[in-house]
């Protein structure tokens, strides 16, 4: 991995030097200074949560271990990282820093949070500080200037090279982890084995994942986010949803698959046909493309696929009109990812903030931008019978045209969502998620 890394890195920092240099500008700063973060603290203990580093420390540095770190970038001077590396026998201390990247920054370690501080541009200086929430350290307050973070978020927007290939990467390791966990659902174990089998497979605990696993048997497929693991199988499984993903030096990948057990055929069968449309969707992530409009269209195709399979009776532009499909596909079509699995900017307006908003009756979708080259966004369809919408929708005069019979034998499958992260070029889209899939084959 680092041979492909190494001659992409450079030009990664050259591009975020430029675009730093012009945030700056445009807030009237002199300095950049970017916090990795703290630990926060459990309430009344002495403990404290999984550490995270900033995705904006991230950005610059393959470093996700470092608590208490600094990186300072002032235009024209070679940025600096203050490392933090305590004296310390109760945990593990993090490596001196090492790799492609260290001959791009003057490095200074320090040994506690205070004299990181020390190294700082003053507070009397016009320094734009981004910092997470964390413990309070004097001199070291945040004040995240609008300006300054609207034209950073903007641009994050476009993945460099470097980027791209650690998204890559990421998918690679959630497609193997995907595959086992599709074994272990095979082989009838329990939701919390199967992820248990997904860790495994990534070389990774639960803290190391971008996000929280969704790892749902049989009806649990109908809750969007879940996230409970039962301990003990079910007496019979017949369906599986599983939404995770991976991490490569602080990039996500999000992934899910859904699948049915052997024998049962109208469920597989509903599962290839959303799997006909996520592909169809995929294949109109193209420069110029709305992605509200496609999150629309996207409700036509659904609507069409519940006709076919006996579910409602209407047209698909009613079914859409109405609500209707809203029922079978309450959530967006997807998000932008990156440094954070739903990654920031996906309603702004322009690289000096404002916002775009959803359309009307549709409140959960995460991204209303136009798609452009080197954006990467997530395609996630999916059909649910969600016991709390269907009783909704039984109440509503439209559900004479609706198969209940139909509905109720698909109740117990859950739902299905499939999704892939889709890179939008200058050409054709670069599916990340399927590439590393058949890498498997």
């Amino acid at each position: 991995m680092t041979d492909r890394l190494a001659p992409l890195y450079p030009q990664h920092l050259t591009t975020l030097r430029e675009r730093a240099d012009k945030a700056l500008a445009l807030g009237g700063y002199d300095h950049l200074v970017i916090a990795a973060g703290m630990p926060l603290r459990k309430f009344l203990d002495d403990q404290d949560y999984a550490f995270v580093a900033s995705p904006h420390f991230r950005h610059w540095l393959p470093l996700t271990n470092t608590p208490g770190s600094w990186i300072v970038y002032t235009p024209g001077a070679k940025p600096k990282l203050i490392f933090l590396q305590p004296h310390d026998y109760w945990h593990v201390v993090p490596e001196a820093p090492h790799g492609y990247w260290v001959e791009h920054f003057d490095i200074t370690i320090v040994r506690n949070a205070a004299d990181a501080v020390a190294h700082l541009p003053g507070a009397n200086t016009r320094r734009a500080v981004i910092a997470p929430e964390q413990p309070a350290l004097a001199g070291a307050e945040a004040n995240h200037p609008q300006a300054v973070l609207d034209y950073l978020h903007w641009h994050r927007s476009y993945k460099t090279p470097y980027e791209l290939e650690l998204m890559r990467e990421a998918s690679r390791i959630g497609a193997r982890a995907h595959h086992a966990a599709e074994q272990a659902f095979r082989a009838g174990k329990s939701e919390l084995s199967i992820h248990q089998a997904y860790l495994a497979a990534a070389g990774a605990i639960d803290a190391e994942l971008p996000y929280a696993s969704i790892v749902g048997l049989n009806e649990h497929g109908a809750v969007l986010h879940y996230t409970n693991f039962d301990r003990k199988p079910p007496a019979q499984s017949r369906s599986f949803l599983i939404d995770a993903g991976a991490n490569a030096a602080g990039y996500a990948s999000d992934i899910t698959r859904t699948y049915a057990a052997v024998g049962h055929h109208e469920f597989q069968a509903l599962i290839d046909s959303v799997d006909v449309a996520q592909q169809d969707f995929v294949a109109k992530v193209r420069v110029g493309q709305s992605y509200p409009e496609l999150h629309i269209h996207a409700h036509h195709v659904l609507a069409d696929v519940l006709r076919e399979h006996g579910l409602i009776r209407m047209s698909a532009e009613s079914a859409v009109e109405s609500g209707v499909t809203a029922t079978f596909f309450p959530h967006g079509l997807g998000h932008p990812i990156g440094l954070q699995v739903h990654d920031v900017a996906g309603f702004q307006q322009n690289e000096r903030g404002g916002s775009i908003p959803r359309p009307a009756g549709h409140p959960y979708l995460r991204m209303t931008r136009v798609l452009e080259p080197h954006m990467v966004v997530t395609i996630e369809p999916g059909l649910y019978f969600i016991d709390m919408l269907l009783a909704e929708l039984r109440d509503k005069p439209l559900a004479a045209d609706i198969d209940w019979a139909k509905v109720d034998a698909f109740r117990p499958y859950g739902g299905i969502r499939i999704e892939d992260d889709v890179v939008c070029t200058e050409a054709a889209p670069e599916n990340l998620t399927r590439d590393a899939f058949a890498l498997l084959s």
